[in-house]
């Protein structure tokens, strides 16, 4: 769930329409499933849709950091990016009874200084970045950007990241102007998401982190479209569906 930084009536009724609809759709094919995962969700969502947040907790799921207001963390000084992420630790705390412990920023991006400020505020893991695909890593810094000399990295972080990409995102595949595509087709999406676990699964496995928006995987088309999936999924032995937090306890180097 997030919010955009709009007052249009017409956008501001999406996020109302993953709240109040999109959110009980979710939590009843992932109870159906026996399926927990994790919801990635802003403060002013938190605030916003008490109810649907407390559902996400009562029915046993993880909660993430995903921003106050959905922000553009690379737009943001120095000083604001600090504020707003010691924010999101205290509401969480203040919101649902516990610090996140995972982090995912809003639209998987970050400033030149993300890493450093999740590291210094003890965040376990990570799931914004593309430096692999099926495959969870401990990111590097670069610390020095030269185009005719090459980058420079630092060192690795104690940070798990869990890789994500647009590609396995419904967001981008399935909405409409504003903030999205071009309203695709749920079988062209079907068909990239399953190529992806197929190759995984025929290659030794690996994990998958697909990203839904209640507010667009809960639309009657895409929502078929997701069950369908989930089915596939479970009718494959040793494939399941958890936690970005499970797969972070669970990394090693």
């Amino acid at each position: 769930m997030g919010t955009f930084e709009s007052h249009s009536p017409s956008l501001l009724s999406r996020g109302e329409f993953g709240a109040e609809v999109g959110v009980p759709r979710l939590l009843g094919l992932l109870t159906r499933n026996r399926i927990t995962t994790t919801f990635c969700i802003p403060t002013h969502t938190m605030q916003t849709f008490p109810a649907a947040t407390h559902a996400i907790i009562e029915a046993g799921h993880e909660v993430a950091a995903h921003g106050v207001y959905h922000e553009r963390v690379p737009a943001l000084a120095t000083d604001e990016e600090r504020r707003l992420l010691e924010l999101q630790i205290k509401l969480h705390h203040d919101l649902i009874g516990y610090r996140p412990v995972g982090y995912r920023s809003p639209a998987f991006d970050f400033s030149p200084r993300t890493l450093s400020l999740l590291e210094e505020f003890d965040f376990v893991w990570d799931s914004s970045l593309m430096g692999r695909d099926f495959t969870p890593y401990r990111p590097r810094p670069v610390i020095a950007i030269d185009r005719e000399n090459g980058n420079t990295f630092g060192e690795p972080s104690p940070i798990v990241e869990i890789p994500v990409s647009w590609f396995l995102d419904d967001f981008p595949a399935l909405e409409t102007f504003p903030r999205g595509g071009a309203l695709g087709s749920t079988e062209t999406l079907f068909t990239r998401w399953k190529d992806h676990f197929d190759f995984a699964y025929r290659n030794g496995g690996g994990v998958m982190t697909i990203a839904v928006h209640p507010q667009t995987i809960g639309r009657a088309h895409a929502f078929v479209m997701l069950e369908h999936f989930v089915e596939y999924v479970q009718s494959h032995v040793e494939a399941y569906f958890t936690t970005l937090g499970e797969i972070a306890q669970s990394y090693h180097d």
